[in-house]
């Protein structure tokens, strides 16, 4: 027994040092048994601090929003009290404020974007969060990746909102401040000529929408700069999507020299016309898609019509919208990632004010395409095109 012991105890033991470093072969073995960083994308590519800047970019976002909502309500109501206090409430509230808040976010969108940026931002680096992560070899560069990302989801949700969801809203929010506020409807128009198609000129004294009823209507023809027939009718009546109901018309072909001519009291007509076409009332490019923005002026433009300025530029500010949101987020990241003496209040007076800013730039070049002196998307970009410039130079300061 005691010389078992003996050899127990003189044989080696084998023990393992757990502050020893791993093997060359134990770390491949250990790096072929990790999952293989494709099967684990896109979340093996996005880091913890990702995720928070990616969540508080957006929640502070919609913190935003729900706190600039309650201010634009309150002043809404108070402006059209008396709207308020005559509607039914189911109006006001489903009909007009479930539709006027969506399009305060789209008008607003680059605003919140800003003022999130600026605020959150500035917390971070308050706080020397900032300061922590560069210190960890994050570059800053590589920290603008999870704004920009942000920037993108808010881009692509202020786009969807602005081309396809809010113009159907706007129509019942139209028609509700029509009906209680202020009738901007346009329902008759004078001297009303536009192009049917190609060769085919319409004409009409008088249109009024409320009977559908047009007056001293002519239709001509042409075979380039030959009239071949014209037809002419003492009133024309709107049935339904191009079918209209001439009354007391006359028919006068031409071929040469000679002349036929055919009159009746009545006869239904297909006419590519809409009155739509021609009574353009105020805000009626907000109730359209970007699609039946697009279709609407190139189907103008075919025609003649001159008064479609404000449908190219909303058509043209919806696309303009979206690339605001990342040029404003690269801005308010350069002012507001370094810590100052003035705390987060400089930084967001500033936010605000560069903000504002550019909101009246963009409404005052749209200004120029309207009088004609450039055109809409020239317009809509000048601003974009001036703040690239101040957020490239903001940006290579800051990343210094």
């Amino acid at each position: 027994m005691d010389e078992n012991l003996k050899n127990i105890e003189n044989q080696p033991v084998e023990t393992q040092d757990l502050a020893a470093p791993a093997s060359p072969v134990d770390s491949v073995n250990s790096v072929k048994s990790s999952p293989a960083p494709s099967k684990r994308f896109p979340w093996y590519y996005v880091k913890r601090f990702d995720r928070y800047i990616i969540k508080h970019f957006l929640g502070t976002f919609f913190f935003a929003i729900l706190l600039l909502f309650a201010i634009v309500v309150m002043f809404d109501i108070n402006e059209k009290l008396d709207a308020v206090l005559t509607a039914p409430w189911k109006a006001t509230v489903f009909q007009y404020f479930m539709n006027f808040l969506p399009f305060v976010l789209s008008q607003f969108s680059p605003l919140f974007t800003f003022i999130s940026v600026i605020f959150f931002t500035s917390r971070l680096a308050d706080r020397s969060e900032i300061i922590a992560m560069l210190s960890n070899g994050i570059s800053f560069h590589r920290l603008t990746l999870p704004y920009l990302f942000s920037a993108a989801v808010i881009a692509l949700g202020s786009y969807l909102l602005a081309a396809y969801i809010i113009p159907p809203a706007n129509i019942e929010r139209i028609a509700y401040t029509n009906k209680w506020v202020k009738n901007k409807e346009v329902i008759y128009g004078d001297n009303i000529q536009l192009q049917v198609k190609p060769g085919v000129m319409a004409y009409m004294a008088r249109y009024d929408n409320t009977t559908r009823s047009g007056f001293r209507f002519s239709l001509e023809e042409f075979d380039g700069n030959t009239l071949k027939s014209r037809l002419t009718a003492e009133t024309i009546r709107y049935d339904s999507v191009g079918l209209w109901t001439v009354r007391q018309y006359t028919i006068r072909n031409f071929k040469g020299m000679k002349e036929t001519m055919t009159k009746g009291t009545v006869m239904d007509t297909l006419l590519n016309i809409d009155p739509r076409d021609f009574l353009i009332s105020k805000n009626d490019e907000q109730t359209m898609t970007s699609p039946e923005l697009k279709k609407y002026i190139n189907k103008q433009k075919a025609r003649g019509v001159a008064n479609i300025k404000n449908f190219e530029i909303e058509y043209e500010r919806r696309i303009a919208m979206t690339a605001a949101a990342f040029i404003l987020t690269i801005i308010g990241l350069s002012l507001s990632s370094r810590k100052v003496r003035g705390g987060i209040g400089l930084n967001i007076g500033l936010g605000l004010l560069l903000s504002f800013s550019y909101i009246l730039f963009m409404t005052v070049t749209s200004t120029f395409a309207v009088s004609g002196y450039t055109s809409p998307r020239v317009a809509m970009w000048i601003p974009n095109f001036v703040y690239i410039i101040i957020a490239a130079v903001l940006y290579y300061r800051a990343s210094r």
